[in-house]
């Protein structure tokens, strides 16, 4: 067995191309049938705030790997000076079952985030043919920064300003050199909201606080999925989703707009609609998109292969005993 931190996966390296078109693959062979992703499993004891999720999945065709994602949230960490999340990925051999990686890393965790959510991107610029972006990040943990340095890598000089907004002062230094250019700081979230054309949120909000109708056509995505009222997108906005049943539940903002305003499954598109069935081109191009990934396991389950197959060739990572 390998174990990789992550460290190692800095080493291997960041290309966002490269991840988006893993997160792609993985839709079409989730889509053929070829995955398999039991809904995953929260466990919560004591402060009801914090939970760990497993997510065992396999993800067939070329890939051909199984594992368990074990990831833990606890938001009251950042008091203590501490991760939010925590992330652990066992890989096993899809043919006779035996571990052969363990992988620890927050970083994989987030790189799975912003390249789900490159991909959606991906397909919008490709659906809506935007000659410009206008990106809003709410959120500046580290999955709005990852955001970012996707959006950058994504979009190059399509990318014209970024705007950025969290409770807590954002430090001008955290803004990568190479973008301090295009991004502005923002003193209000609906500053950042009514300037974009693609909007992230990626925050740990205690309560949902965007209760306006989103700007036309724009791309909203959703990472933290508890940020919207449901009045603000409900009938004004197009859902899309990696899968209604892991989505619609948790307090998710999928799960309120189904209790409150009755959305159902067949009202929204998924992930695999966009990717395979170019589901975008039938949205009015004046209709914003709301695009709510609940996260899967079969894209962490291949990303982190990827790392780990990469990392067997280059000689990297610690390797483990039997004994």
């Amino acid at each position: 067995m390998i174990y990789l931190h992550d460290g190692h996966i800095r080493t291997l390296g960041i290309d966002w191309r490269r991840l988006i078109g893993i997160v792609e693959a993985v839709v079409r062979e989730r889509d053929l049938g070829a995955c398999v992703s039991p809904v995953k499993t929260y466990l919560r004891y004591g402060d009801m705030r914090n939970r760990i999720i497993a997510m065992p999945a396999y993800v067939g065709g070329p890939f051909d790997l199984a594992g368990i994602k074990w990831v833990a949230g606890f938001p009251g960490n950042i008091l203590r000076g501490l991760p939010r999340a925590s992330n652990a990925i066992v890989l096993n051999d899809a043919r006779t079952g035996i571990p052969f990686a363990f992988i620890r890393s927050a970083l994989l965790n987030g790189l799975r985030a912003a390249a789900v959510s490159g991909l959606m991107l991906q397909a919008y610029l490709e659906a809506r043919q935007l000659e410009e972006v206008r990106l809003g990040i709410v959120g500046w943990g580290p999955i709005g920064r990852l955001h970012l340095d996707m959006c950058a890598a994504l979009l190059g000089d399509r990318l014209k300003r970024a705007a950025l907004f969290d409770l807590r002062p954002i430090d001008p230094e955290t803004i990568p050199v190479s973008l301090r250019g295009v991004v502005d700081v923002a003193d209000d979230w609906r500053e950042v909201y009514g300037a974009s054309n693609v909007f992230a949120t990626c925050t740990v909000a205690a309560e949902r606080y965007v209760d306006e109708t989103p700007p036309p056509g724009a791309l909203l995505l959703n990472v933290s999925l508890r940020d919207y009222e449901p009045g603000s997108v409900f009938g004004k906005a197009m859902p899309v989703v990696d899968d209604w049943s892991e989505v619609c539940r948790e307090n998710t903002d999928i799960e309120r707009l189904h209790a409150a305003c009755g959305l159902g499954e067949a009202d929204a598109r998924t992930l695999a609609d966009v990717v395979t069935r170019d589901a975008l081109l039938a949205i009015p191009a004046g209709m914003p998109v709301f695009f709510n990934p609940m996260g899967l396991g079969v894209f962490d389950i291949a990303i982190a292969g990827d790392y780990a197959r990469r990392a067997a060739e280059r000689g990297i990572g610690i390797p483990l005993d039997e004994d």
